[in-house]
């Protein structure tokens, strides 16, 4: 069973990377949304690895459904410029400082894992789904309705944007 773990884990990352540099060199915002949700459905199989079938869920629900959608519709509702001076091609230096922006966080926190190694805990403690919705109607309320409401206001501002230019080439 081990072994089974071990094969779906590297599926994951693999859907994960592969998505995730889908997502980071395509020219085209729809490609690039497509590299996003297969990151975050692989981040889902993921949280399927860890045991957690409601965390996948809510990542399926919220990130690739809602938050995604949210996205498409910001990226069709709205229009390039267009004879923008983009030629296609960045230049070597951009792809350097993007490495180098990648391995300078990634470097640092690996040395801090591996110098200051974190005391965990023997037994995780288990939480149902009853006292997690507990908690999100409870005490995490207002923060779990501002996150909605963050997402209509992303939409509406969205949607303003692209009323106002179409309005404004008519006159």
């Amino acid at each position: 069973m081990e072994i089974m773990a071990k094969v779906a884990f590297c599926i994951y990352t693999l859907v994960i990377l592969g998505g995730s540099i889908v997502a980071v060199s395509s020219s085209s915002l729809v490609r690039a949304l497509v590299g996003l949700i297969t990151t975050l459905i692989g981040v889902a199989g993921m949280y399927m690895l860890l045991a957690t079938p409601f965390m996948a869920f809510m990542q399926l629900l919220i990130y690739v459904g809602a938050v995604s959608v949210l996205i498409f519709f910001a990226v069709m509702l709205t229009r390039a410029e267009r004879g923008g001076d983009e030629s296609g091609k960045a230049p070597m230096k951009t792809y350097v400082f993007g490495l180098a922006a990648t391995l300078a966080p990634a470097g640092v926190l690996g040395w801090l894992i591996m110098t200051r190694p974190v005391q965990s805990l023997a037994v995780p403690t288990e939480v149902t789904i009853k006292q997690l919705g507990g908690e999100l109607l409870g005490s995490y309320f207002l923060p779990f309705e501002l996150i909605s409401v963050i997402l209509m206001v992303a939409m509406s501002g969205a949607v303003l944007l692209t009323w106002e230019k179409r309005g404004g080439e008519k006159r």
